[in-house]
């Protein structure tokens, strides 16, 4: 006869402690990259809607920048880092193979030994470390859960490709997640469309770059993009609003991946969100962070009173893969 296990005990809901941000403290304007492109700030403002983005110096990498945003999150949440027991990590731009710049990360915290590991879901990636963080809490595996989108995604732009080389920013964002009496995390939305892999990418895979060779970049294929992003994430999002049974009225605050902001205006009338939704366009001046574009976006949003603690939100990741997250969370 077979052992009886005993289960883990979680919790029947999880909901977002804290939130937190690091943005570079260089800021780079759009006449800045047209050094390199033939075009001009007012095309660059209309087909992105971007006008700045950051750009990190060497120092700021991206374990510092993760340390950074991830203590304001725990500074936020009222949570010390010692209580953090899982550490997820979403980003494209650490490029040692291992060990997960996660561990890292956990130890300069001051964590006591949390699990800790990497993910990598492009600019879907925050939505895919909330819902493996919110599945942990659940089921007893954890307590606090610290989720960290980072990017460098300066260090993969190529300057002299006119589609691409204004899109990119840096910087990270982090959240604290934790027991909740009430449900404050809906059901995920998530999938991914690999037919469709060759649409983003890097410009040559790291086990054929040689030294001397131009530095891989990275690349889109940005009518497709847009309209994949457009029409159907679109159907994503409506997704989660039903998933998590909140209509568009009953919504407080939208918060898209921050990658175009024609996409953004886009996804807002397809969905057709009352006026009274405040909308997350922080790509204005961020640029495209990938993984780490969603919690910068909360965190400004909460920190300029266009959002408060309490609201509804509706979040939406997508990008390389093509791969996609979606889901309603209360703020913090």
């Amino acid at each position: 006869m077979s052992a009886a296990l005993t289960p883990a005990r979680g919790t029947p809901f999880a909901r977002i402690l804290g939130v937190g941000g690091y943005r570079p403290a260089r800021v780079v304007p759009n006449e800045e990259i047209l050094k390199h492109i033939d075009s001009s700030d007012e095309w660059i403002r209309s087909r992105s809607g971007i006008a700045t983005r950051h750009w990190a110096g060497e120092d700021e990498t991206v374990a510092e920048m993760s340390v950074a945003a991830a203590g304001k999150a725990l500074a936020d949440a009222g949570i010390a880092a010692e209580q953090v027991d899982a550490v997820i990590v979403s980003t494209v731009s650490h490029f040692s193979q291992t060990p997960s710049i996660a561990t890292e990360i956990a130890h300069r915290l001051g964590t006591n030994r949390p699990a800790a590991f990497d993910i990598s879901a492009a600019c879907a990636g925050f939505g895919y470390g909330l819902t493996i963080g919110n599945g942990l809490i659940v089921a007893g595996t954890a307590r606090h859960v610290l989720v960290i989108g980072v990017e460098r995604l300066s260090d993969l732009t190529d300057l002299k490709d006119r589609s691409t080389a204004f899109l990119f920013g840096d910087g990270a964002g982090a959240v604290v997640l934790g027991p909740s009496d009430r449900p404050a995390i809906g059901p995920t939305v998530w999938g991914s469309e690999g037919d469709k892999a060759d649409v983003i990418g890097q410009t040559v895979p790291w086990d054929r770059y040689r030294p001397g060779d131009p530095f891989p970049a990275l690349r889109q294929e940005g009518q497709t993009v847009f309209r994949w992003a457009v029409f159907e994430m679109a159907k994503v999002a409506q997704e989660a609003l039903d998933a998590a049974g909140v209509s568009p009225d009953h919504l407080d605050v939208f918060i898209p991946h921050q990658a175009n902001m024609r996409i953004i205006d886009s996804m807002v009338k397809t969905l057709k969100l009352p006026e009274s939704v405040a909308v997350a366009r922080d790509v204005e001046t961020t640029g495209n962070t990938s993984a780490a574009s969603i919690p910068l976006a909360m965190e400004r949003m909460l920190a300029t009173g266009q959002a408060k603690s309490g609201d509804t939100a509706l979040v939406i990741g997508f990008g390389a893969g093509l791969v996609y997250a979606a889901t309603v969370v209360t703020l913090p």
